[in-house]
């Protein structure tokens, strides 16, 4: 099962140790969990993001590292979720079988 998502990033603000990006199309469904494997990667320092009001303002997340690139601390984190989503689904096809 595939979702199509209809998303665009801005990159707001991008140094050696941070990584600032808003998100245009989606919201805490994504950057929730997001965060919270940020937060489970040593190499990052803080790992958060704001949501704003709803009609005016994009969510962003925000990220800075204690070490590495802030963007393959996203990648790694992206590539952990995406995993567990995959093997959830393995789970659900299994059970509606």
């Amino acid at each position: 099962m595939r979702v199509e998502i209809s998303m665009e990033l801005r990159k707001i603000e991008h140094t050696d140790d941070t990584l600032e990006l808003e998100v245009l199309g989606e919201g805490e469904t994504l950057l929730h969990p997001l965060r919270e494997k940020l937060l489970e990667d040593k190499k990052v320092e803080l790992a958060t993001y704001i949501m704003g009001h709803p009609e005016l303002e994009h969510p962003r997340i925000f990220l800075k590292v204690r070490k590495g690139k802030p963007e393959d601390a996203l990648k790694k984190a992206l590539k952990s979720l995406l995993k567990e989503y995959e093997d959830f689904e393995k789970l659900v096809n299994k059970v509606s079988v």
